[in-house]
């Protein structure tokens, strides 16, 4: 038969296929099932490894929710990630594009392109109502994955944490709550919205490092943390998937379960994720459940992320965009073989933020290879702990392979992140952002590559790890060594700024934070933590000019916002910083921040009434937000409303235990209403926690009470 005419009999076939609803796979003998009013729900779990569930083989865990969803519906044994880590990752499941098709390279500076169609645009065009439940701040608002929901959650907690040190997150429990009542809300609604289908995606943050799980799971896992949040995840996942594991009839939900990326635990040296592409961090759960459609089945071939949106638009019966890299599963549900498809991978955090080597890669069949100026080779079947490279000894495989990769690669543009303007670049250079920056690498040495490296990884994560003990003065000291080693990392000059701010050694800070945004001018976080340590470093004016490019900026980012916002209230012009919280609100309604802000310049003009009423509606919008609880606790001493103040600074101190100026006026009110016993531990705790060099007079005073009371 002619090529031509072999092509439109497939064409033919599919269009034949996608309209009705049980038909035979063209060519074989599998009935392929479809369902156009079926529901969709979509589970991301963060950081959660193939072989950490029960249905992977783990032995350990108790997962039992997902390992029914697995024994009910087909199981893809060999699901592997094109990125390891959040938001790039959440961009290749979400538009069935490689993140060189989208943009997407790392979870801070980029933009999800407005052009670019997702299971969300495409599901809201078929009239489905959508919904997003997200958990943590990778997933943010602000990083465009919220066009096609109808409801776009990430309900996390926004308030002063940093995110260099700790990111941003809710728990799953509550997440699933919240996803919940959206279901809830759309069944007992109108008929119109109870027949109209829906897609839902939850993403859940555990078992992202560090690794906290609750009881019983805590004590459950004690030696093995990690997999008792990978526990308590599948437990909160119960409420949610019990009430379709146990429908039992009608065209139901669709359910797809997988995870962003997985975690090396230690393997080849790397702790988390984000440095190495190995399969610790590469394979990954992938589970479909609806038994309307397909039966229980495992599938050996391998799988990738790109393929999700490809299959859950063939099981709808919607048409399949030709334009994405990935392709429908839906065969093999039905034990339909399929050709072997490529699999691209990438790991370029340490290239962006730290100026080392990117790391890309492709597999095919069992072989894997890894592009970097070490290159390696790995023999899956024969070799799953990749602990035996074949690069040298395989000459001709890496060749082939190597070909491959730069066929898939022919589109990559580069992973600079460029979200300003051709305008703002000029403002840039003319403040000096610009003069002092690493020219990027056109080419590396073995020197750059992160597997001569690890130990440089090891120490920042060692950083973090001695700030959480509250080791601040053995946190410095590793900085330092960690930036003398590496000056061109701006990662770690961030690190460093952050340890100087908070130990009250403001001009170290600004020499850090400016050194690091010279490296990366484009890092919107970065700026928004220069324009912080400006202002409270005593240089506003300097933070509002610096600033202002960014704020300009079509689409600027809220914590740009609220720090530029700040510099301009600390230089006095209280309405254009009433008018960047404005705007940062209007960017992020789900921020409280921008309220406290807004808040704290009324308290600063005078208008308590404003201030207070600003401060509650933070409140409402963020419970976990202490310094709207200082405020308001400011606003009830100033009227001797004494119980009300004690109360909101109270709760200010539980919320953030190191809020020193919270502390300091617990203890001055409980002295000056006559109750110097109970002030002592506050004042305590203020001494423990206190910058000596920004709180040196209160500090001497608080030591003075407390030495002349034993």
């Amino acid at each position: 038969m002619p090529a031509t005419r072999r092509v439109g009999l497939r064409t033919a076939c599919a269009a034949f296929v996608a309209a009705a609803t049980l038909l035979w796979a063209c060519g074989g003998r599998t009935p392929i099932r479809r369902e156009a009013a079926q529901n969709v729900l979509l589970i991301t779990i963060d950081t959660l490894r193939a072989d950490a569930i029960g249905a992977y083989g783990n032995k350990t865990v108790s997962t039992p929710w997902m390992d029914r969803l697995a024994g009910g519906g087909v199981r893809f044994a060999q699901a592997h990630a094109s990125t390891v880590v959040t938001l790039p990752s959440h961009a290749n499941i979400l538009s069935g594009l490689y993140p060189f098709r989208h943009g997407m390279r790392e979870n801070a500076g980029f933009r999800f392109p407005a052009t670019v169609d997702t299971l969300a645009t495409l599901l809201h065009a078929r009239h489905y109502r959508t919904a997003a439940f997200v958990s943590a701040f990778p997933l943010d608002a602000r990083f465009g994955l919220t066009r096609g929901f109808d409801t776009y959650d990430d309900r996390f907690p926004k308030n002063e944490t940093s995110i260099a040190f700790r990111v941003p997150e809710r728990r799953a429990s509550d997440t699933i709550a919240a996803a919940q009542e959206w279901i809830r809300r759309g069944e007992s609604g109108p008929a119109s919205d109870r027949r109209t289908p829906w897609f839902v995606w939850v993403h859940l943050y555990e078992p992202h490092f560090p690794y906290t799980p609750p009881e019983p799971y805590a004590s459950r896992y004690r030696d093995a943390p990690y997999l008792g949040e990978v526990s308590a995840a599948d437990a909160a996942l119960g409420n949610l998937l019990q009430p379709i594991l146990d429908s039992p009839g009608g065209p139901g939900t669709l359910v797809v379960l997988t995870s962003d990326h997985g975690e090396a635990l230690g393997e080849h040296g790397e702790m988390t994720h984000g440095l190495f592409a190995y399969e610790g961090t590469l394979r990954v759960p992938l589970i479909l459940y609806q038994p309307h459609l397909f039966g229980p089945r495992t599938v050996a071939e391998p799988v990738r992320h790109v393929d999700i949106v490809p299959t859950i638009l063939d099981a709808i019966g919607a048409p399949i965009p030709p334009a994405l890299d990935g392709r429908s599963l839906l065969a093999m549900t039905s034990g339909a073989p399929e050709p072997p498809a490529a699999t691209y991978f990438e790991s370029l955090s340490a290239s962006i933020n730290r100026g080392w080597a990117p790391l890309y890669g492709v597999s095919r069949g069992s072989l894997k290879y890894i592009d970097l100026p070490i290159p390696e080779l790995y023999d899956l079947a024969a070799d799953p702990a990749e602990s035996h490279d074949l690069a040298a000894s395989r000459s001709a495989d890496v060749r082939e392979l190597q070909r491959l990769l730069a066929a898939l690669r022919a589109d990559d543009r580069g992973t600079a992140p460029a979200r300003e303007s051709a305008d703002t670049r000029e403002q840039l250079r003319s403040l000096g952002y610009l003069a002092g920056s690493a020219a990027a690498k056109t080419h590396y040495t073995e020197a750059d590559d992160p597997k001569r490296l690890i130990e440089v990884d090891r120490e920042i994560e060692e950083v973090v790890s001695r700030y959480q003990r509250g080791d601040l003065r053995g946190a410095i000291a590793l900085g330092e060594r960690v930036v003398e080693r590496r000056p061109d990392m701006a990662l770690s000059l961030v690190h460093l700024a952050f340890l100087y701010n908070e130990a009250g050694n403001h001009q170290r800070a600004v020499a850090a934070i400016r050194r690091a945004l010279a490296l990366n001018p484009a890092a919107d976080d970065v700026a928004a933590l220069a324009g912080a340590y400006l202002t409270e470093a005593g240089l506003p004016a300097e933070a509002v000019e610096r600033l202002a490019p960014y704020a300009r900026a079509a689409e600027p980012d809220v914590d740009v916002l609220i720090a530029y916002g700040v510099a301009l209230a600390s230089t006095g012009r209280s309405r254009d910083a009433l008018d960047a919280f404005t705007r940062a609100r209007a960017a992020d309604p789900a921020n409280g921040m921008p309220l406290v802000n807004t808040a704290t310049v009324y308290l600063m003009t005078g208008d308590r009434d404003r201030a207070a009423a600003a401060f509650t509606e933070a409140l409402a919008i963020d419970p976990t937000l202490a310094r709207a609880h200082n405020g308001l606790g400011v606003i009830a001493a100033e009227r001797k409303d004494y119980p009300a103040a004690l109360e909101h600074w109270r709760r200010a101190v539980e919320l953030d235990p190191r809020d020193f100026r919270t502390l300091f006026n617990i203890g001055d009110l409980l002295i000056a209403i006559g109750r110097p016993a109970e002030a002592r531990p506050y004042w305590e705790r203020y001494l423990e926690s206190a910058p000596p060099l920004l709180e040196a007079s209160d500090r001497a005073r608080v030591a003075r009470w407390l030495s002349n009371r034993p």
